[in-house]
């Protein structure tokens, strides 16, 4: 079983911690200290010993962050965590911010009217951001104060840095070679002026390098930094007992393993210039090259969008796995079916679905922590159930159910919400808007160049007709055995990355109600040329292919509600549904399928 169910933090510890967090201020002399939920390599997914923000405040969510002063504690926020922050963190102590409403700088000019120094890890936060904060405190008499990690100092029980093994990954599946990976991004650099970049982000080396690690809960990648250089060469900065499963034959042709401790000399050794990018380098390699004389300049990272494009190959795999996937989820939702109302919880649920992943033979991980959220928990949108708020699933609830799983040949991420037992008449129509939202993406046509904030609308439009909507984004990149939220693309409101061949993205439209219930439907979806169709006199454009199938529940659509389009395209999908999973299940499960997809 990889998902645990115990609570990860308690709200009671916060007072006492954040008590002694402050202490080290005075000591530090100074007036705040921020705590992102970040570590040295920037990317979303942290070691338990980098989970700073959780340990101090109680809140385990995504993303957030925390300011600290001597009369506050913001916990900051977006609108999928504000329940969630009010539940983990105890409210005498942490103040929740509404973010990005609230900005920083302006708390912490509320905060601190006389001025002060701020402290901040320069290992945990990036140039782009404190150069922002830095212009927007202009004139206040606050400022910013790079400083020793203070949580660190007052966390006597932090784990230790994370040792997870790394292991090849097959070129096969990976579409193309490192050694062609980094002679391509090296022509880029050279065409730039760029000398080197250096990567660390953890999913970019595992891609550049055609390896995958075990650092980061459910997600295969290593820690470690990188530096390409413009001849294709790379040097991989990294615990070298980290390498004791690597084939010593990927370590070589051009690739040289150095410890991690060595990245500083090597920075101070370097040729400018040095490609940096802003949003997602630690300020602290910034300063060492500034202090080296290393001329840098700050430009995309080179791995981010190659990576995004996925090839033939990583296609074809991910397809295979998301088929693969689909007929596990099937054969849960058919169990779920076949529950009595008021006889099975969200943890067996969750239990039975990883059960059914595992039976392929072919699971190597969740791809994270599975979202089984009855009634009012599913209003959280990204609940984790607890042995504490488990839920029995009752007549009438609705069940969220997110899951995903990590393959070799791919990772998979969906979201079906079921009925348990005949839904209401509110929940139905909440359930077909969003419904309706999720067609119109799939069947999208669009001209390229339009990025995924120019797709986000149509997928609320449906909602906002109700004056209904979702806090979180429609979509967000999936990688392929590598990170269930990949970047740079996403559908997003605030996405200014261009959709492109071969980015794969979610399509997950929701609707929550606190207290009561929620919806989401989730499909992945993959960026292709669109055929231009008969008639049609404006060509490059684009369109998305659909890679899992899985019945959408019949119960909860509202058919009065759809369109004959939107039920041309139900009736499609759960003909393909059966076709695609029908070979792969037998027995009651085959019977299920069978029920599930009959036209509407």
């Amino acid at each position: 079983m990889f998902q645990t169910f115990q609570e990860k933090t308690n709200p009671e510890q916060g007072p006492e911690r954040l008590s002694a967090l402050r202490g080290a201020m005075a000591a530090a002399g100074l007036g705040g200290f921020l705590v992102p939920r970040a570590d040295a390599h920037q990317g979303e997914y942290v070691a338990p010993g980098d989970e700073r923000l959780a340990w101090l405040t109680g809140f385990t969510g995504s993303a957030g962050f925390a300011a600290i002063t001597a009369a506050r504690a913001g916990v900051f926020v977006d609108g999928r965590y504000r329940t969630q922050v009010r539940v983990q963190t105890d409210a005498t102590a942490f103040e929740p911010v509404d973010w990005p409403e609230t900005k920083l700088a302006d708390w912490l000019k509320e905060t601190l009217p006389e001025g002060g120094c701020v402290g901040y890890d320069t290992w945990l936060h990036t140039p782009s951001e404190i150069d922002a904060l830095v212009g927007e405190l202009a004139g206040s008499g606050i400022m910013l104060s790079p400083a020793a990690n203070l949580v660190d100092a007052v966390w006597t029980d932090r784990p230790g840095p994370p040792m997870g093994a790394i292991t090849a990954y097959p070129d096969a599946l990976a579409g193309e070679t490192s050694a062609a990976k980094r002679a391509r991004l090296a022509e880029a650099l050279r065409a730039d002026g760029a000398r080197a970049a250096v990567l660390t982000l953890p999913d970019s080396i595992a891609w550049l390098l055609n390896i995958r690690g075990a650092d980061i809960p459910r997600n295969p990648v290593p820690h470690g930094f990188a530096i390409l250089h413009d001849d294709g060469r790379a040097q991989f900065f990294v615990n070298p007992a980290k390498l004791e499963s690597l084939p010593k034959g990927c370590r070589s042709g051009g690739v040289t393993a150095l410890p991690d401790t060595e990245l500083a000399a090597a920075l101070a050794q370097m040729t400018g210039p040095v490609r940096l990018d802003r949003s997602s380098v630690p300020v602290a390699i910034v300063n060492l090259l500034t202090e080296a004389g290393i001329a840098h300049v700050f430009g995309p990272e080179p791995c981010t969008l190659p990576k995004a494009c996925k090839n033939p190959a990583q296609l074809a795999a991910t397809r295979e796995a998301h088929l693969r996937d689909a007929a596990a989820v099937c054969e849960a939702l058919a169990w779920i079916d076949a529950q009595a109302p008021g006889t099975v919880t969200e943890i067996d649920v969750v239990k039975h679905l990883e059960a059914c992943r595992h039976a392929t033979g072919a699971l190597l991980d969740i791809s994270f922590d599975t979202i089984a959220g009855s009634g009012p928990n599913g209003a959280l949108a990204h609940y984790r159930v607890s042995e504490s708020s488990n839920r029995t699933l009752e007549e009438a609830d609705l069940l969220v159910l997110d899951s995903g799983g990590q393959y070799l040949d791919g990772t998979t991420d969906i979201t079906r919400t079921v009925s348990i037992g005949d839904p209401g008449a509110d929940e139905r129509a909440a359930f077909t808007r969003v419904l309706q939202g999720m067609i119109a993406i799939s069947r999208l046509r669009w001209p390229a160049g339009l990025a995924g904030r120019d797709l986000d609308a149509i997928a609320r439009y449906p909602l906002w007709l109700a004056d209904q909507d979702y806090a979180h984004g429609t979509g967000h990149g999936i990688g392929v055995y590598m990170c269930v939220h990949e970047g740079p693309q996403r559908i997003s409101r605030i996405s200014e990355v261009p959709l492109k061949p071969g980015m794969i993205v979610s399509n997950e439209p929701g609707y929550y109600r606190q207290d009561a219930f929620g919806i989401r439907i989730e499909n992945i979806l993959v960026v292709t040329e669109a055929v231009q169709l008969e008639g049609g006199d404006f060509g490059n454009k684009l369109c998305f292919e659909t890679l899992n199938y899985v019945p959408i529940d019949r119960q909860l659509i509202d058919v009065d509600r759809l369109s004959g389009d939107e039920r041309d395209w139900i009736d499609d999908y759960h003909e393909i549904c059966a076709e695609r999973i029908g070979p792969h299940l037998d027995g009651d499960t085959a019977r299920w399928l069978t029920s599930a997809t009959r036209p509407l």
